[in-house]
């Protein structure tokens, strides 16, 4: 089934510039835009009744391998890379149902979920750079449940759980969203209690150890708490794996020879603070056995 899907995923690009192509645009300057966005187009799949069941994500996974694909949000931060190839889109009669990106190949790619006659095409455009410039985050001020939880159930008047993962669950009020997700390790985060009795090459090797830890553990955080959601922040999912975005929020070397230094095993390590440009502050920690968690505070 995969082979088959990987096979349909390349389509004549006369057809899918037929489809991506806005079908009011006339002008010279909008044909110029539709040959720029029509350059970038890497393949398609058609579904003539539309994509049922779980095929659409198979689709997905088929093209984009081992990666995770990030909705885009209409509301969030444009990258202009990206907007030559959707002006036109949102422009059109033909407006993209869903728009994804993924960023775990050579080249970022954009899926775009399109109307066709009584069914759907999918349509992949390979982009060369995300290169919006970096923003301070922002929390949004109308925060719709029924949008922004809409991969959750509501369990009780502030509590949430995911649909397809019980142990992820937010608890949202006024002031605060509290994510967490709860899954236990076999075996406990290693602390080194003589930590401070090594010498420097062997502390600069064991913070490189856990420094590279805590980015995996970040990163597990932003697919379980930032890309299960919608319109919470203004940044695109992928700008939090932006070194130029997220570098001044994160944790450091420094804070990690710290905590090493003191012998004790922290109940929990920051691995991510922001403040945000309302005074909210984000963050993201773990306790490095299995736990983690998000919190938003509001001023």
């Amino acid at each position: 089934m995969r082979k088959l899907l990987a096979t349909c995923a390349i389509v004549l690009v006369s057809v899918v510039m037929a489809v991506a192509a806005p079908a009011t645009s006339k002008s010279a300057a909008s044909n110029k835009t539709v040959k720029s966005a029509a350059s970038k187009i890497y393949g398609a799949v058609e579904a003539k009744d539309g994509f049922v069941g779980g095929r659409l994500f198979d689709v997905l996974d088929s093209v984009g391998g081992t990666g995770t694909w990030m909705e885009w949000d209409v509301n969030g931060v444009r990258d202009p890379s990206l907007m030559n190839i959707l002006d036109p889109l949102l422009n059109s009669t033909n407006k993209p149902k869903m728009i994804w990106a993924i960023i775990e190949r050579e080249k970022p790619l954009l899926a775009v979920l399109l109307p066709k006659g009584l069914g759907e095409v999918l349509v992949f455009y390979e982009l060369g750079v995300f290169d919006a410039k970096p923003v301070a985050l922002k929390l949004n001020s109308v925060l719709t449940p029924d949008v922004v939880f809409r991969d959750y159930k509501q369990v009780s008047e502030n509590q949430f759980v995911h649909l397809d993962r019980s142990n992820l669950k937010i608890t949202a009020s006024d002031k605060l969203i509290r994510f967490s997700y709860d899954n236990p390790d076999k075996t406990p985060l290693r602390y080194d209690l003589d930590f401070a009795k090594k010498t420097i090459v062997e502390k600069h090797a064991e913070v490189n150890d856990y420094l590279g830890f805590l980015k995996y553990e970040y990163s597990l955080m932003l697919r379980a708490f930032v890309q299960s959601t919608r319109g919470i922040f203004n940044w695109q999912p992928w700008h939090w794996y932006m070194d130029k975005w997220n570098s001044k929020y994160m944790v450091t070397p420094k804070d990690i020879e710290m905590i090493l230094s003191k012998g004790v095993p922290p109940e929990y390590i920051t691995v991510f603070k922001a403040k945000a440009s309302g005074g909210e502050v984000v963050e993201m920690r773990t306790t490095g056995n299995g736990f983690l968690e998000m919190v938003v505070t509001r001023p």
